[in-house]
C-alpha cells in the first residue's frame, strides 16, 4: 500500500469525535490560564492602569476627587529634581549592594553546606532562620542593637577598645546605608542559600570527579563543573533579588524612615513620602510608574540574557 492509500486509509477512519477532541485539548492551556489571567487582570492590571493614569494629574489625598489634569508635570518635576536624582542613585546603590552581597554569601555558604560533616542537616535548618523571621521584627531587632546608648555592636567595639565615633549608626548618614544593608543581607542570604544548594545537588559528581583526576584545583572544579550548572540558577536569583531590594519598605521605614536627611531613601520610600506624608498622590505615582519601569528593564535583561545563554549553548 502506498504512502497515500495508508494517509487515506487513517484520515478516512478518523471519527467526527476525534476532531473535537483535538479542539479541546488545543483550548485546554487557555482555559487553565484563565483563572490567573483575570486575577491578574482584576487586581493588577487594573490598579496600575490606575496609577497610570493618576501619575498625568495633580490629586491630593485630602480631596482626591478633585484631581486635576497637568499632564507630563509630574515625570518633568522628578526629572529636573536633584533630590530625586539621589534617590535613583540611592535605590541603585542599595539594589547592587543587596544582589552582590546576598548572593556572595549565599553561593559560599550553600558550598558549605553542600559538603558532607557532622550535623548538616541541623546547619541547613538554622540557616533559614533570618529568612523566616518577619522583615518589622529584625528591624526593630536591629535597631535596638545598634542604638546609640544600649545597642550591643557598640558595647562590643567598646571592649575591643575601637572606638572611632560610631555611636550613632542610624543617625550618620554616612553609617546608615552600610546598617541598612548589614541588616537586609543577613535576612536575606539564607534564602539565597538554599535556592543555590537546591542547584548544587544537580552538580554531577562524575565531572567533579573527572576534573579532580585531571589535577584540577577546587577553583578551577568550580569553573568548569559547579558554575555552567548553577548559572541559571543564579541568573534567576539575581533577578528576584533585584526586584524584591526595589520594593523594600518594611524593613528600611522601621529603621530610618529615609533618613538622616534622605541617605537611605529609596524609590519606595520616595513614593510614601509623597503620597502619605505630602500627600501628592500625583507625583506618588509618577514615582511608582519609575520604578515599575525600572523593574521590567531589569527583567527584560534577565530574560535577554537567558535567550543568549541558551542559544550561545545551542551552538555548542
Amino acid at each position: 500500500m502506498t504512502d497515500a492509500a495508508k494517509l487515506g486509509t487513517a484520515m478516512a477512519g478518523r471519527s467526527p469525535r476525534s476532531g473535537g477532541r483535538d479542539r479541546e485539548s488545543r483550548w485546554t492551556p487557555y482555559l487553565f490560564i484563565a483563572p490567573v489571567a483575570l486575577y491578574l487582570a482584576v487586581f493588577q492590571g487594573y490598579p496600575l492602569l490606575s496609577e497610570f493614569v493618576l501619575s498625568f494629574t495633580q490629586t491630593s489625598l485630602l480631596a482626591p476627587q478633585d484631581a486635576r489634569y497637568v499632564g507630563l508635570r509630574n515625570y518633568r518635576d522628578l526629572a529636573t529634581s536633584s533630590d530625586f536624582a539621589s534617590v535613583l542613585w540611592i535605590t541603585a546603590l542599595y539594589t547592587v549592594a543587596c544582589v552582590v552581597c546576598a548572593i556572595a554569601l549565599g553561593l559560599g555558604a550553600a558550598l558549605l553546606l553542600d559538603r558532607p560533616f557532622r550535623g548538616r542537616g541541623l546547619a541547613r535548618a538554622l540557616v533559614t532562620v533570618p529568612w523566616a523571621a518577619p522583615p518589622v521584627a529584625v528591624a526593630t531587632i536591629f535597631a535596638w542593637m545598634l542604638n546609640a546608648q544600649y545597642g550591643i555592636f557598640n558595647h562590643v567595639l567598646k571592649l575591643m577598645d575601637f572606638e572611632i565615633g560610631y555611636e550613632s549608626w542610624l543617625d550618620n548618614p554616612k553609617l546608615a546605608m552600610p546598617a541598612i544593608l548589614f541588616t537586609t543581607v543577613w535576612q536575606i542570604f539564607p534564602f539565597a542559600s538554599v535556592v543555590l544548594l537546591a542547584a548544587l545537588q544537580g552538580v554531577s559528581e562524575e565531572v567533579r570527579e573527572a576534573a579532580t583526576m585531571d589535577g584540577a584545583d577546587r577553583l578551577s572544579v568550580f569553573k568548569v563543573a559547579v558554575w555552567p550548572t548553577i548559572q541559571p540558577t543564579v541568573a534567576l536569583l539575581a533577578l528576584f533579588v533585584t526586584i524584591w531590594s526595589l520594593r523594600r519598605f518594611d524593613l528600611i521605614w522601621v529603621m530610618t524612615q529615609g533618613g538622616p536627611i534622605g541617605a537611605t531613601k529609596t524609590l519606595v520610600i520616595e513614593l510614601y513620602t509623597r503620597g502619605f506624608v505630602t500627600r501628592e498622590l500625583g507625583e506618588a505615582a509618577a514615582v511608582g510608574m519609575i520604578g515599575l519601569t525600572i523593574a521590567l528593564v531589569v527583567t527584560f535583561v534577565y530574560f535577554w540574557y537567558t535567550q543568549r545563554t541558551e542559544r550561545a549553548q545551542g551552538r555548542r
